[in-house]
């Protein structure tokens, strides 16, 4: 194998916009694969695909990981226990879930991005008493049913991962420590119990103790009895954190943890094959070599080194004081 030893030469036809003010129209390349977007979700795989997600097009990357990650994984699915997994921006937490997911045929991954103002309730469902209001007051035609309670109830992420089921769903949970002090904290009950309760359904009287409802999967409605739900299997729950603040023990004893360390240079060259296929890795090492020593003294993210290696098969010219050093900007300007 034969590594690039410097910059290669710009290829004139990579320049697709030309910045000189003249209407032209060209082809525009190929994304890279992980830019990918095609069609609607409701043509892709399997069941639980909505059709408001866009869709990675070819075939799926093979998540690079370690035998040692492996083991903590295949521990957390044995255990139904959470995986809480962290490690530096870039490295591949997100990613975890969708590649458990992948490789387990379990359907799409249910996803909870949190922040400052996330709430468990939101996460479990939504009930839209305005809505109801509304449209409870408004004329209807003769012989016309009023719409039923479950029409306004809409399951969250992870109230959809507790609905029964005959295999789990895989639930990401993201960035758990951008949200509320408090949050782990009630994840607890849930996690415990794999159940919840909807008060307003549960409230319901006896001749209306079914109701269906819809969840996260768009489209789709499950049945709730008597106002409860509890999983079957419980969901394999994947947690991610940029380490910004601390959890609580209780919450910890109840997770395994993950750490997804920095690759180095042979997972890097695994990464570039998996993304770009092995013929990359010939105008790559140069590459992978100016990333690790950046990385050194900076906070770099792996696909930042896979654009580079994109952009340099597109024929850019990535010279260490031009674009190079656009493309490996740092991730944290204060670091």
């Amino acid at each position: 194998m034969t590594g690039s030893t410097g910059a290669a030469a710009e290829d004139p036809a990579w320049r697709i916009f030309r910045g000189d003010g003249t209407k032209h129209t060209t082809e525009i390349p190929e994304a890279p694969p992980w830019r990918s977007f095609t069609g609607h979700a409701d043509e892709a795989d399997g069941d639980n695909a909505p059709a408001d997600d866009a869709l990675r097009a070819g075939p799926k990357a093979r998540y690079v990981i370690g035998e040692e990650e492996v083991d903590v994984i295949n521990a957390a699915l044995h255990l139904r226990r959470p995986l809480l997994v962290t490690g530096h921006p870039g490295v591949g937490k997100t990613m975890l879930a969708d590649a458990i997911a992948h490789e387990l045929d379990l359907g799409r991954v249910l996803r909870w991005p949190v922040n400052s103002r996330s709430t468990l309730q939101d996460a479990l469902y939504r009930y839209d008493a305005i809505g109801r209001l509304q449209e409870g007051s408004l004329p209807s035609a003769d012989g016309q049913v009023a719409p039923g309670i479950g029409k306004y109830v809409r399951l969250g992420a992870l109230g959809t991962a507790l609905v029964p089921a005959a295999r789990p769903r895989v639930l990401l949970v993201d960035e758990l420590d951008k949200g509320d002090v408090d949050l782990p904290n009630d994840l607890l009950t849930v996690f415990e119990e794999g159940s919840f309760e909807i008060p307003e359904l549960s409230r319901l009287p006896e001749e209306q103790s079914e109701v269906d409802v819809f969840t996260a999967d768009r489209g789709d409605q499950v049945t709730v009895r008597r106002g409860f739900v509890r999983c079957t299997q419980f969901p394999v729950v994947v947690i991610t954190s940029n380490g910004e603040r601390d959890f609580p023990p209780a919450f910890r004893r109840r997770c395994l943890p993950l750490h997804l360390h920095d690759p180095r240079k042979e997972r890097l060259k695994e990464i570039i094959v998996s993304h770009l296929g092995p013929d990359a890795l010939m105008e790559a090492d140069d590459l992978i070599d100016t990333f690790l020593k950046e990385r050194s003294v900076k906070e770099l993210a792996t696909d930042q080194l896979l654009n580079a290696v994109f952009l340099r098969r597109g024929g850019a010219r990535l010279d260490p004081r031009g674009l190079l050093r656009t493309v490996l900007h740092q991730l944290n300007p204060g670091g």
